[in-house]
């Protein structure tokens, strides 16, 4: 498995398995384990998504070692500052089974992020973290949070792909060796992207889909991404992305398809932020 190495020292793999709206406990169980039996060594869960319980039991059943598993779990906004997020990182563990986090996030800059960052740093001092950094973070919030803390963050996770590749925050993120790590590298399938006549063409040459020619792209741009699918055939699909390079030519039709837009979330969006913050959960 291909790795990176963040800010602080600590190696990441450059392919994980997402499970973002992953709600049954028995199909993201099953999902979990089918990826790691196929190879993936980094599991994205959060505490927003009801599913941490399901994610440990698969590592458990999984046979394979925790300390082989790169785990990234995050604290939701209804937890942001420093006594909330200590206790949601309890809440956590206990669901994950698990005495440590190789990451964790903050998973929106809103709220008390900057109380939260204080209880992650301390976690990390503490060594019941290995890294800590943060989700959908753009530039301004993003330098606010560098320069008000001693810890930089190692990661950021943002929305990544062809059509929002992120450059001015990249560009930041790289001043600071902040990784970008992508959520949604598919777009979530908008703008007909599993049927882009360019991402196509481009597979036809190696044999492979348009998924995995985003995979690969985001491989060799060395961006982190987390691609999510409840299908074996997929998650297989998915993994196998190491037996081809894109050509610089390749690379450049789709650093070409960037609108420059999000398509998924409008972080500033005042709408946005009042959607996200009445999500609530029970941990």
């Amino acid at each position: 498995m291909n790795e990176i190495e963040l800010n602080n020292g600590i190696r990441m793999p450059l392919l994980g398995f997402g499970v973002f709206q992953i709600t049954d406990q028995q199909i993201c169980k099953e999902s979990v384990k089918i990826a790691l039996k196929t190879g993936y060594r980094m599991i994205d869960t959060a505490a927003c998504y009801g599913n941490e319980a399901a994610v440990g039991e698969a590592i458990r059943e999984s046979g394979i070692g925790r300390e082989e598993i790169f785990l990234v779990s995050k604290v939701w906004i209804q937890d942001a500052g420093y006594e909330k997020t200590m206790a949601s990182f309890e809440k956590t563990l206990a669901n994950l089974g698990t005495e440590y986090l190789d990451l964790y996030l903050i998973h929106m800059p809103y709220g008390d992020y900057h109380g939260s960052w204080r209880a992650m740093e301390e976690l990390l001092k503490a060594g019941r973290v290995k890294a800590i950094g943060v989700c959908n973070f753009l530039p301004d919030r993003l330098l606010d949070l560098i320069l008000s803390h001693e810890v930089t963050p190692a990661v950021n996770q943002i929305e990544l792909h062809p059509f929002c590749q992120q450059k001015e925050l990249r560009h930041l993120m790289a001043q600071y060796q902040i990784q970008p790590m992508a959520w949604a590298p598919f777009a979530e399938g908008q703008n007909g992207i599993f049927q882009n006549p360019e991402l196509t063409a481009i597979g036809q040459k190696y044999g492979k889909v348009p998924a995995q020619v985003l995979l690969r792209w985001l491989r060799q741009s060395k961006i982190v991404a987390i691609p999510k699918s409840v299908h074996e055939e997929r998650i297989r699909q998915n993994y196998d992305v190491d037996d081809f390079i894109l050509t610089e030519e390749d690379m450049s039709i789709i650093v070409g398809m960037d609108t420059g837009k999000s398509l998924i979330l409008d972080v500033p969006s005042l709408n946005e932020v009042r959607r996200l913050h009445g999500i609530r959960f029970e941990q």
